[in-house]
């Protein structure tokens, strides 16, 4: 099982073979393997089942932006200082730059940025993506490299672009129900303490920005891009869901598709495999049955730190806690999914109001 972990300089191996091409472009690139260890910092590193280094990136906080043209702006820079993964197909890249984003939410940081030399191109579409943008250059021994930045306080519009901030003033905000079951695959961050600990395998679904909901609701096909959700986590059977069943997480559509928007079962399969936590003969059984014709792309911004109970939603927020109603998809008013947010304790950075 694969495993990401947040690990000491000193803690792992120099001499991995996955580091032989960062130090034929980087020749002091060991010299500051050594610096960094016996400084005491540590990095993001990424293992496989062989404890094999498959993936890193190191983050520098209030880095000072040197010998940059143009230089950077005034701020607090967060620097993704060295970054390589081997990608094997299950996009982490992104469950990389979500982590750096995430850091940057929580330093506080105005901005980040990363050099990257020209020939790496996926790395470059990876943070285009993301809203990074090319801001300028930097000339070293090891030759110019390009520099990408991106703004965490400059608003583009879009879903991604804009990643992971929440544009409050310019979607309708909706509560979507989850069962546990699911729940737990798709969303690792967000796990009850109750819900095992342990790392979860390196698997797109659980650890990528985006991701794929299938369901029978007629009511999905309402909501547009830029619209939010609010993850509810249905009652797990251990007590009763008044206090058991939890909001979880808020995300972001990307968009709303039906099973016959698609023009055969390859290109659903091929749309939905990455995504979506059922597996390819699942996910076929369900374009020949069409009993969940509805496809629902958002993605993931942030796990609350707090997570309100149906208690409390009834209680606090207002929602509707009449007999016989019934959570699994509707529309909450502005009022309530801001008593959501303070609620769960959720870092006003992450959202943004303007119109």
């Amino acid at each position: 099982m694969d495993s990401l972990r947040y690990e000491k300089f000193s803690e792992f191996d120099h001499d991995d073979s996955f580091f032989d091409s960062l130090k034929a472009d980087y020749t002091e690139f060991p010299v500051w393997l050594k610096k960094k260890a016996n400084n005491g910092e540590s990095a993001y590193v990424l293992y496989d089942d062989a404890h094999q280094i498959e993936g890193f990136m190191y983050l520098k906080e209030d880095d000072d932006a040197e010998d940059i043209s143009p230089s950077m702006p005034d701020g607090k820079h967060l620097k993704i200082g060295t970054f390589k993964f081997e990608s094997k197909g299950t996009l982490r890249g992104q469950r990389f730059l979500k982590k750096a984003f995430d850091h940057a939410i929580s330093s506080r940081s105005d901005d980040i940025y990363v050099t990257v030399f020209e020939k790496h191109e996926h790395l470059i579409r990876l943070f285009q993506t993301y809203g990074f943008y090319k801001h300028g250059e930097k000339e070293s021994a090891n030759g110019k490299e390009y520099v990408y930045a991106r703004s965490m306080h400059d608003v583009n519009g879009d879903v991604l672009l804009d990643y992971p901030l929440v544009l409050s003033s310019q979607g309708r905000k909706f509560l979507l129900a989850i069962y546990p079951e699911f729940h737990t695959r798709l969303f690792p961050d967000s796990k009850l303490v109750t819900e095992s600990p342990d790392m979860l395998e390196d698997v797109s679904h659980a650890n990528s920005i985006h991701k794929i909901y299938i369901c029978g609701m007629r009511s999905v096909e309402g909501m547009k891009r830029g619209d939010i959700i609010v993850i509810y986590r249905t009652g797990d059977n251990k007590g009763p869901a008044y206090y058991r069943a939890v909001a979880s997480s808020i995300c972001v559509v990307e968009n709303v598709r039906h099973m016959d928007d698609f023009p055969d079962e390859e290109s659903f399969v091929k749309y939905c495999s990455k995504f979506s936590v059922f597996s390819e003969e699942e996910l076929r059984e369900y374009y020949s049955k069409r009993q969940y014709p509805y496809v629902l792309r958002f993605t993931y911004n942030l796990a609350l730190p707090k997570r309100p109970n149906r208690a409390t939603l009834i209680d606090q927020v207002g929602l509707n806690g009449t007999r016989g109603f019934r959570w699994s998809h509707f529309e909450l008013s502005d009022v309530q999914f801001n008593k959501i947010l303070e609620l769960g304790k959720v870092d006003e950075s992450f959202i943004v109001n303007q119109t």
